[in-house]
């Protein structure tokens, strides 16, 4: 199976992650694409982050309907700090493709066993605002995809801003997501 690895915080995962998601299935010729919520973010250990239970929610609401997409809760059930590394690992027999935001890629170097990591997947990059070709490509020691997709200058840090001031978040984040932050208070 060729399957698309998207992982991030996901707090909230919002219309960039889902924009890059399809593009990857479809450009890439993908089986399935793995939406993948951080249990214990490390890069994020020293910033407040939205319970795994609430980006979890956020993250199922997300990918359904769409039968290419799923959630996998593989690294919120783990302990401790989450490595990508880790998380690919978990699937041996697929032909993997991490989907990263380009901003994303440029700290790859920093990464746990980032070699590793780079040794089993290939890399699907999304552009984003700010962020040169270039420099990514001279960042990241191996071959790029790059999607095929309009750079999209939304993230969740605006999302999350937007909706603790009161600011409507819809078309940000899938309907069905926006509901669920608004219930359940996840902003405040």
């Amino acid at each position: 199976m060729k399957r698309g690895i998207l992982g991030g915080t996901f707090d909230p995962p919002h219309i960039a992650h889902l924009i890059a998601g399809e593009a990857s299935y479809r450009q890439l010729g993908l089986d399935l694409v793995s939406f993948v919520p951080a249990g214990d973010p490390w890069q994020k250990s020293d910033s407040s982050v939205s319970a795994a239970e609430h980006r979890w929610q956020m993250t199922l609401l997300s990918v359904d309907p769409i039968s290419y997409f799923v959630a996998d809760d593989l690294e919120i059930r783990r302990a401790g700090p989450t490595y990508t590394v880790e998380t690919v690992e978990a699937f041996p027999d697929d032909e993997l493709v991490l989907i990263l935001g380009a901003d994303a890629a440029l700290g790859i170097r920093s990464w746990h066993r980032w070699q590793e990591l780079l040794e089993i997947v290939d890399l699907a990059v999304a552009p984003r605002p700010g962020v040169g070709r270039h420099e990514v490509e001279h960042a990241v020691p191996k071959p790029i995809e790059w999607l095929d997709m309009a750079p999209i200058d939304v993230s969740a840090t605006d999302v999350r801003e937007r909706a603790r001031k009161g600011l409507s978040i819809r078309f940000y984040v899938r309907e069905s997501v926006w509901h669920y932050v608004q219930e359940q208070g996840v902003y405040g």
